[in-house]
C-alpha cells in the first residue's frame, strides 16, 4: 500500500528487521489512534450515507464501507489475494466468512499488524510488483491499494495469479483532473486517471461485471480527517506559542530540526494539513471519482 521497496519474503519465524524508521512510528501512532477511536485498525475511507460526520461514527462508516465491498464478492468459499492489505482487518473479516486469504504488503510494520490481526492469513512482505507464488486465486482484491501500482502492472500481475474466469475487485480513488506537479499544494485524493483506466479496460479482454461510483458517499471522510488534523494543529500552535515565550532557544532548535528533516514543499504541505481547511469533501468530489470495479477475466 505504500511506496517502499523490500525484498519479497513469506512471513515466518525469522520475523522482520528491528530497524525503526519514521514511517513505522507514524503508522504505529496512526493505527493506535484509529483503534482507540473505532476499536479496529482500519485504514480505509468510510461510507457516510445517512450518518452524521463525526469521529464517533467513523467506525460505523468504515463497517458500512466493508459491507459494500464484500457485497461484490462472488458466492462460495474463495481463495483471495489481498493486495496492500493494510493492517489485516479486511483479511480477518474475509477469513471469518470462510475465505482463504494471502496478503501482500510492502511495509514490515503493516506485515506485523497483519500477522497479529489475521493470524490465519498468509502474509507476504513485498511490493506486488515483486510478488511471486505458484498458487492460484479465485479473486485479487485491491482495496485502496490500486492507486499505488501502475494500473497495467497491477492488472497484468493479477491476471498471472487469478484462475481463468476468476475475478479482480478494485475499490479506490481515481483522478478526473490532472494534478499540477509544480504546485506546492497537494491536491486532495489522487490515483490513476479514470478515463485512461476505463479506456484500458475497454481495449482488453476483461469483462466489467459491475462498476459503482461512491464518491459522494465516501467524501465526508475528507472533512473528518481535516477536522482531526486541525485539532492537532491547534495543539501545536499552543505549544509553539509557549515555547516562543518561555524557551525560545528550544523552539529555534526544533524549527531547525524540522527544516533539516523536511524540505520546503513537505513543510508547506504539512502546514496546510495542520492549519488550513482546503482539504474538503467538495474539493475531493471536484477532482476525484471513488470507484468500485468488479472485473471478470476471460
Amino acid at each position: 500500500m505504500f511506496n517502499q521497496t523490500y525484498a519479497c519474503e513469506r512471513w515466518g519465524s525469522a520475523g522482520m528487521s528491528k530497524k525503526m524508521n519514521s514511517q513505522a512510528v507514524g503508522l504505529d501512532i496512526g493505527l493506535s489512534f484509529i483503534k482507540w477511536l473505532t476499536g479496529a485498525e482500519n485504514l480505509h475511507y468510510g461510507i457516510w450515507t445517512n450518518l452524521e460526520v463525526t469521529a464517533g461514527n467513523l467506525g460505523q462508516a468504515q463497517s458500512v464501507y466493508t459491507e459494500k465491498l464484500f457485497s461484490y464478492l462472488p458466492s462460495g468459499s474463495l481463495r483471495i489475494l489481498d493486495v496492500g492489505g493494510g493492517a489485516g482487518e479486511t483479511a480477518r473479516k474475509l477469513i471469518a466468512l470462510g475465505h482463504k486469504v494471502d496478503v501482500v504488503v510492502p511495509s514490515p510494520f503493516l506485515a506485523e499488524r497483519c500477522r497479529a490481526n489475521a493470524p490465519q492469513a498468509t502474509v507476504h512482505l513485498c511490493k506486488f510488483e515483486d510478488f511471486e507464488t505458484d498458487q492460484e486465486f479465485d479473486l485479487c482484491l485491491f482495496s485502496e491499494s490500486f492507486q499505488y501500482i501502475p494500473y497495467k502492472t497491477a492488472i497484468e500481475r493479477a491476471q498471472k495469479y487469478v484462475k481463468p474466469n476468476g475475478n479482480i475487485l478494485i475499490a479506490d480513488c481515481f483522478r478526473i483532473t490532472s494534478a499540477d506537479k509544480t504546485d506546492k499544494t497537494r491536491r486532495v485524493g489522487g490515483g490513476h486517471s479514470i478515463t485512461e483506466f476505463q479506456s484500458y479496460l475497454q481495449a482488453s479482454d476483461i469483462t466489467v461485471t459491475s462498476s459503482e461510483d461512491i464518491t459522494t458517499a465516501v467524501a465526508p471522510s475528507i472533512d473528518l480527517e481535516q477536522e482531526l488534523f486541525n485539532v492537532f494543529g491547534h495543539a501545536i500552535k499552543r505549544v509553539d506559542g509557549e515555547l516562543q515565550t518561555g524557551k525560545p532557544t528550544l523552539r529555534w532548535f526544533l524549527a531547525r530540526l524540522l527544516r533539516m528533516i523536511l524540505n520546503e514543499k513537505r513543510r508547506y504541505r504539512l502546514g496546510q494539513r495542520l492549519f488550513e481547511k482546503e482539504r474538503t469533501s467538495q474539493a475531493f468530489i471536484t477532482h476525484n471519482q471513488y470507484m468500485i470495479f468488479a472485473l471478470e477475466l476471460g
